[in-house]
């Protein structure tokens, strides 16, 4: 009897469903960097405030300066100096300009700021009680910036969803925010199963092996934006892996375990979601990776990955960190796809979906993007995976590739919504 593999699509939509945004919580402007708002914010002044000066130089009126020229220049009265922070309470009249600095607000009668490098001082340094001499006119809002340029009070400034970039926090703190709302990081409990398991600074006997996987593991999902904790090695044991994941499930929002989820003697933690929640897929059309196990363990989303590094790698790229994304209120969980030319053969015989370890780079001549395979596809290896930056996709069904072909390939290097 053929065994009952879903597509990767059903799979990935069958987590998603069962997976929620976390509660919201609110962090200072600057730690929301890189991550999206649970709730709009508003201005609560214009930004900015007033009409500021864009650069040093001297507030002037238009009008005065309507006729100036090298040959006819026109010289006012410096009758104040104005600097950020320290404000003119006079008024501009005719024949009168103030020495500014940039981001002072611009005095009353004026309408215009003249850079100070194209203005000669005739008397004094420059400052009040000089006199100053110009030799152009200037325009009606030159190198002034207008009030609310930015925005206006009330207006949202940034929406729900939105990912605050650094110049965001800013923006965020000029609108009145010294913290802001956003979704709390979902604690991913992630356990190793396997009595040859041992930890990694631990030398291994024969017939052991270090524990690889919970490193790599743990730095993904805090990379998709989890807080990950380590519950452990879990040997072989019904018992000692019960406790575990039952652990792992009353602390976390998502519990992950990578290791005896094929159809060995020894594939006890999906006979326990089975046995006390609920299964809803345990076999994928997709390689590697083919032994996924999904479900419900006390309410809490259970993802039962491969031993294999690389499978556990794929496994969790195209199933855990969407499933993050989602719970911390991304709206973007899919990598960047793109596609480039194959610079070699590649011959597939299975009907499963391939994801195969690869570099993408653009050659230096026609300046197009080509992919080249890893050496080697081997499951147990993460060294093709740490130097790939890419995985290659090859669709179900079998087909020969050749050299020139175009693929898709999976970014895994690149963040979820670049635009490429």
């Amino acid at each position: 009897m053929a065994e009952k593999l879903i597509p990767l699509e059903d799979a990935q939509a069958i987590v998603l469903s069962h997976v929620n945004r976390t509660e919201v919580v609110e962090v200072p402007v600057w730690q929301a960097a890189g991550l999206p708002l649970a709730e709009d914010t508003v201005a609560d002044i214009d930004i900015s405030p007033y009409a500021n000066s864009a650069m040093d130089g001297y507030a002037v009126r238009s009008s005065d300066l309507a006729q100036a020229s090298g040959e006819a220049p026109v010289t006012l009265d410096v009758i104040g100096h104005e600097a950020a922070g320290h404000v003119f309470e006079g008024t501009i009249g005719a024949g009168e300009t103030v020495r500014i600095m940039t981001g002072a607000p611009v005095p009353e009668g004026a309408d215009a700021v003249v850079k100070y490098e194209i203005v000669d001082v005739l008397v004094g340094d420059g400052n009040e009680g000089s006199r100053v001499r110009f030799s152009v006119p200037a325009k009606v809002g030159e190198n002034v910036r207008s009030a609310a340029e930015e925005a206006h009070a009330g207006d949202v400034v940034m929406h729900a969803g939105e990912v605050v970039a650094p110049a965001g926090a800013g923006l965020l703190a000029s609108a009145g925010y010294a913290s802001v709302k956003v979704h709390a990081a979902p604690r991913v409990g992630i356990i190793s199963l396997g009595t040859e398991l041992v930890a990694p600074g631990q030398l291994p006997a024969r017939g052991q092996i270090r524990d690889s996987n919970s490193s790599a593991l743990m730095a993904e999902a805090l990379d998709a934006g989890a807080d990950p904790v380590f519950y452990g090695i879990a040997p072989d044991d019904e018992r000692a892996i019960a406790e575990l994941v039952h652990r792992a499930a009353q602390e976390c929002d998502f519990v992950i375990t990578s290791g005896g989820a094929s159809a060995g003697d020894y594939d006890y933690v999906t006979a326990l979601v089975r046995r006390e929640g609920e299964v809803l897929f345990d076999r994928i059309s997709l390689r590697p990776g083919k032994a996924i196990t999904f479900g419900l363990l006390g309410g809490k989303p259970y993802l039962g990955l491969s031993g294999n590094p690389a499978a556990a790698y794929v496994g969790f790229e195209m199933l855990a960190r969407p499933a993050i994304r989602k719970m911390r209120g991304f709206a973007e969980g899919a990598r960047p796809v793109q596609q480039a030319v194959l610079t070699h053969g590649v011959k597939k015989r299975q009907d499963r979906r391939f994801y195969d370890r690869a570099t993408v780079a653009r050659d230096a001549q026609t300046g197009e993007l080509t992919v080249t395979e890893a050496h080697s596809q081997n499951s147990a290896l993460l060294g093709t995976m740490q130097r790939a930056n890419c995985l290659l996709r090859i669709n179900e069904g079998p087909c020969d590739l050749e050299p020139g072909d175009v693929v898709d390939v999976v970014r895994v290097d690149l963040p979820e919504g670049t635009v490429l």
